[in-house]
């Protein structure tokens, strides 16, 4: 009985896997993480077109960053309880990464004054951005704080939409496998 009932729940897994949409694409993405990264969305050259107004740098656009270094591409606020709460870690992986990847935090909704204040009594220097002119559907964050790490020809690697410690060993492994 035991053994039969083991079946039926072997073959309901299986069943769920192959016929319900999304199911199969899910697992995959989850244990098979290259399969994710073979059919990664692209950011566009109209997509990379944002003026940037420089907080603690000077000022850009987007597209000065495209074909050169991987992108650690961060949508965030001063108003944002876990925005803030991910600062350090990005601020640490930042000291230790420059060199390998361009950091662009993009703060939203907040006044210069605001996000001024804030890096200085934080002694945060991570290069941080007000946009100047529209953002692509694309890479519009719909939460925050919006991470997008993307590889140097645009393509994204990593999207996370809610706090994450960004110094860990498993970040800094998977920067070294893009930089290669």
């Amino acid at each position: 009985m035991k053994k039969n009932i083991i079946y039926i729940v072997l073959i309901a897994i299986i069943g769920i896997i192959a016929f319900v949409p999304g199911v199969k694409d899910t697992l995959r993405d989850t244990f098979f993480p290259i399969a994710t990264i073979e059919n990664a969305v692209h950011i566009s050259e109209e997509d990379y077109d944002i003026d940037l107004k420089g907080i603690n740098v000077p000022s850009t656009n987007l597209k000065a960053f495209k074909d050169k270094k991987p992108v650690f591409l961060n949508f965030w606020g001063t108003w944002c309880p876990p925005c803030r709460k991910e600062w350090p870690s990005i601020q640490k992986l930042y000291d230790s990464r420059k060199n390998d990847v361009d950091f662009i935090l993009i703060a939203m909704n907040d006044q210069e004054d605001a996000v001024v204040k804030f890096l200085k009594e934080n002694n945060y220097n991570v290069p941080v951005y007000i946009a100047q002119s529209p953002i692509s559907e694309k890479i519009l964050p719909k939460a925050f704080p919006t991470t997008f790490l993307l590889d140097k020809t645009g393509r994204i690697i990593i999207k996370e939409d809610a706090y994450r410690d960004w110094n860990t060993d498993s970040v800094n492994q998977f920067i070294d496998s893009i930089i290669k």
